[in-house]
């Protein structure tokens, strides 16, 4: 592959998934621990669910041939035997005019074919008088005897066994994240852990002899360390387990000993921000091919140009073994173009690592007007940060075409590979193509949508 041509957004990926064998391992996880990871194998049912039939709502157990012609104006008198709470068995058998007070989800007696909602009803007490108002609830002492002022049908309020799932049904396929819902799906079967991927492990490197810890004295040249932290969070996000390697001067023996280091440990990934332009003390593409190869090198993206790309594996690792190469991201050092190369190459690798299928790696695609003009680099593809105008429910505004208003975030002056406060506000990035070196107020764009907390 040429490195002195700017390669497209989609070759550019092709490459990065090209190296890429496969997903993680797979490891049996708690379900506390598997919120947010990709299940590994087909999860089925161990039971059924419900696991046997259960009353829909508080009310009596009867038998629906008993109050066949109950109305409001002629109720049907039932004998109160008893009653059955939620998380108990039944023990007793609803006979021919009789009735057991029930509670929501309390298994459905034998005898009974129908719950009758309390709603429906009148208590009355051993002298068949009124023992409480109709259908206010079923609490308080048990009654000895109900008025149905309704027929209720065979069925009526019951939740039958396995209506929701049969036993042996599969209910998570492989690729499938597990959400608050999976996981509750999989906990109300009766399961406490399930197969997922692992997290994929990512090292992150920040170099530059100017860079300081957050908090740290900065000196007459220091700046904070933007990216260190913002790539931890990037690639908690993106379903990674981020390693800090902390951060390089600019000195080859420096960045290859902290790129060892996480190779070492086992990372699938790792991410070094600066150092991969073509100054004098960018020194990230020769630490690089000390441990394998960098197969690619600028990208016709802006912000984000110098990117650089390869595998590697630790000294010692000649590659005939299980683990596949650790892929090596070389991301530039100003904040928005690290940013912008994480969403681009970084974050659909690190999900493609994690399990997720190919239709979940990309951040969702919208259409967008620009409300504000824009410029840009000629040949290369923009990613504009943009905020979205919104009702006063926060749904974003749309016009009769169904795009969705964008402005640029930070306005004209926001758009610059070192302004972090632009970056802080955006919502979305909006794409500028090859073919446009500017484009009007009123153009429409693809949107690529942001998380929003």
């Amino acid at each position: 592959m040429n490195a002195d041509r700017l390669l497209s957004v989609e070759e550019a990926r092709r490459a990065v998934f090209a190296a890429i064998s496969g997903a993680t391992p797979a490891e049996v996880a708690w379900l506390i621990e598997a919120r947010g990871r990709v299940v590994a194998e087909t999860v089925t049912s161990p039971i059924a669910l419900p696991p046997w039939d259960n009353s829909a709502m508080d009310g009596y157990a009867i038998r629906a041939s008993d109050v066949a012609e109950a109305t409001e104006d002629g109720p049907t008198r039932l004998e109160v035997i008893g009653e059955v709470r939620a998380g108990q068995a039944p023990e007793v058998t609803v006979r021919r005019g009789s009735a057991l007070r029930i509670a929501t989800g309390a298994p459905v007696p034998p005898g009974a074919d129908a719950v009758v909602p309390v709603e429906a009803t009148t208590p009355l007490d051993a002298g068949g008088a009124p023992a409480g108002p109709r259908g206010r609830d079923a609490t308080g002492p048990l009654p000895d005897g109900v008025l149905v002022h309704t027929a209720t049908p065979v069925g009526g309020s019951i939740r039958r066994a396995g209506s929701d799932l049969a036993a042996g049904t599969p209910i998570l396929g492989p690729g499938t994240v597990v959400t608050p819902a999976a996981l509750s799906l999989a906990a109300g079967v009766g399961l406490d852990q399930l197969n997922v991927h692992r997290r994929p492990i990512v090292g992150i490197l920040a170099t530059g002899d100017e860079v300081r810890s957050p908090g740290r004295d900065l000196g007459p040249a220091g700046i904070p360390d933007a990216n260190g932290p913002g790539l931890v969070a990037l690639v908690e996000e993106a379903g990674g387990d981020p390693r800090v390697l902390g951060i390089a001067k600019d000195r080859l023996d420096d960045v290859k000993s902290r790129i060892c280091a996480g190779l070492i440990e086992g990372a699938d990934a790792l991410i070094v921000s600066g150092g991969v332009s073509v100054g004098p003390y960018d020194v990230v593409r020769a630490a690089f091919e000390a441990f394998g190869t960098v197969d690619l090198w600028r990208v016709a993206v802006q912000p984000g140009k110098p990117f650089a790309f390869g595998t590697g594996r630790a000294p010692g690792d000649d590659g005939t073994g299980d683990r596949p190469a650790t892929l090596v991201f070389g991301l530039p050092g100003n904040p928005v173009s690290t940013f912008v190369t994480f969403e681009l190459f970084v974050r659909p690798a690190i999900r493609r690592l994690g399990g997720h299928r190919d239709d979940d790696l990309f951040r969702p695609i919208d259409r967008a007007v620009l409300r504000d003009p824009v410029t840009k680099s000629s040949g290369r593809r923009a990613f504009v940060r943009v905020t979205v105008a919104r009702d006063r429910d926060g749904s974003p505004q749309r016009d009769d075409g169904g795009r969705v208003l964008a402005s640029l975030a930070g306005g004209a002056g926001g758009q610059g590979s070192h302004v972090l406060s632009a970056l802080a506000t955006a919502e979305a990035l909006a794409v500028i193509p090859e073919s446009d070196d500017s484009l009007p107020a009123g153009a429409e764009v693809e949107l690529w949508w942001l998380d929003r907390a």
